[in-house]
């Protein structure tokens, strides 16, 4: 099932502090195009750098995500990138006038009403996935960490973590997301939380200087003594905030809407931290005390698989009809011998096709290319290549014997091995962007007994150039 990307209907702007550094910040997330994914941009530095959401772009993962590119950094990505992600948005730029995300309330939720009240474009392009066919797994003993991700037989997206803090409070929480769209109802308002014990450390680091009792939920795991109350207010500007102790349990000042509210905010954090993989996912993801940096070492694992499954070599039933067959395939492109150099298309969906070339010996160029070392020249291959490419884009028009494909640009080209007498390539070209004015762009690639033989991205124009035949009159 094939859904298209889309972005905001309009920019949505909005004001806070950073958690950690206490500074105001104003953040507007803005419409971005087709296949733009998820980026940042520091409207308060020189040059206004753009930072990509990339899960190799991580630079620290203490109390949050921190990413770099260009000189630049943006703190705490987690809330901003699950409220994008969370709302099923493609393509977004968000723009700070600060170093951090604002904190907002401790949650998405803030993110997520802006969004939803712009609403949503709806773009040309096809929406990409990740799907899992097999089990990852990731493990750091020294954090406790597990996590591991299955492929799900309806192709959503879930998610199941389980938080153990050898806490009183806390004991061992579960949350699950069975689907995206559970995101903003469900998961969206949970705040973050921290530990009363844990605040004077991080106020001693320098964090949290704009964290307070309205954007995080404070557990209480042990008794205090009022003298230690006032000496942490203290230290966190706080010290005319009247607070009141009763206990173990939560400080007064808020209520938890979910009995496992902290285990649905880590929930929430994967949510962010997995966004940076930029594809939506299809597989469940299992998590067992998951932190920022478990979270975005697993995102490179899946950003690695993405770069795997692009590469692979297609698989197909070679007994099975193909989709157009050497008389199809002539109806629709002008080559003929010695220079029609493709056999048949195996299968064609909205944005990428697979074809194939049987070589033989019996090729004419291996007369002279070279004689007692027959070899496919690397121009025929990638003239082999683009005659799938050109099936994929006459495909699109109604009467394609009477239009013809012209090359305009070839980019990186690479060839990996020879092509021989007795070889069957199979090529796989992508679109690299939207078919638009007659102007093609697409990747690919040829494979010999699955693996890579050559490369190239290639520009063409689709352009008619043949007139109907007349019909008879009787």
């Amino acid at each position: 099932m094939s859904s298209k990307q889309r972005t905001l209907k309009s920019p949505v702007h909005l004001k806070g502090v950073g958690l950690h550094t206490g500074a105001p910040v104003n953040l507007s997330i803005l419409p971005a195009p087709e296949n733009h994914g998820y980026k940042f941009q520091r409207m308060d530095l020189p040059e206004q750098p753009i930072i990509k959401a990339d899960p190799d772009l991580v630079v620290s993962t203490q109390r949050g995500t921190t990413l770099e590119q260009n000189g630049a950094r943006v703190y705490t990505t987690e809330h901003v990138l699950a409220a994008i992600y969370g709302c099923k948005v493609d393509n977004a730029l968000v723009q700070i006038d600060g170093p951090e995300i604002p904190i907002m309330d401790g949650s998405a939720w803030p993110f997520v009403q802006a969004i939803e009240a712009v609403g949503y474009e709806e773009q040309e392009a096809e929406r990409q996935y990740l799907t899992l066919t097999e089990n990852l797994t990731y493990e750091n003993e020294e954090k406790g960490v597990e996590m591991l991700a299955v492929p799900t037989a309806g192709g959503e997206f879930r998610l199941t973590v389980m938080v153990d803090y050898n806490s009183p409070i806390l004991g061992t929480q579960h949350a699950h997301m069975y689907q995206l769209n559970h995101f903003v109802e469900e998961i969206s308002r949970c705040r973050t939380f921290v530990f009363l014990r844990e605040l004077e450390l991080l106020a001693k680091n320098g964090l949290i200087k704009g964290g307070s009792l309205d954007n995080a939920i404070v557990m209480v795991d042990q008794p205090y003594t009022e003298e230690q109350i006032k000496d942490i207010l203290k230290l966190l500007g706080k010290e005319d905030l009247e607070v009141k102790i009763e206990g173990i349990g939560v400080l007064n000042t808020v209520k938890l809407q979910y009995e496992n509210e902290p285990a649905r905010h880590k929930l929430l954090d994967i949510v962010g931290d997995l966004a940076l993989v930029g594809r939506f996912i299809r597989g469940h993801i299992l998590a067992a005390r998951p932190g920022h940096f478990g979270n975005t070492e697993f995102a490179k694992i899946l950003k690695g698989l993405i770069k795997q499954q692009q590469n692979a070599a297609p698989t197909f039933d070679l007994y099975k009809k193909p989709l157009y067959d050497i008389n199809d395939i002539t109806r629709m492109l002008p080559h003929r011998y010695p220079f029609l150099l493709i056999d048949k298309i195996m299968e064609m969906d909205e944005t990428s096709v697979i074809g194939v070339k049987n070589v033989t010996m019996n090729e004419p160029f291996f007369q002279g290319h070279f004689p007692g070392n027959p070899v496919m020249p690397g121009v025929l291959q990638v003239e082999a290549m683009a005659q799938v490419g050109g099936i994929f884009a006459l495909s699109q028009v109604k009467d394609p014997e009477n239009y013809s494909t012209y090359f305009m640009k070839i980019d990186g080209v690479k060839f990996k091995q020879k092509v021989l007498p007795g070889d069957t390539i199979v090529f796989r070209l992508s679109l690299e962007s939207p078919i638009r004015r007659g102007l093609v762009n697409m990747k690919g690639i040829a494979y010999v007994n699955g693996k890579e033989v050559c490369e190239a991205i290639m520009l063409a124009q689709v352009v008619r150039d043949r007139v109907p035949a007349e019909t008879p009159v009787n």
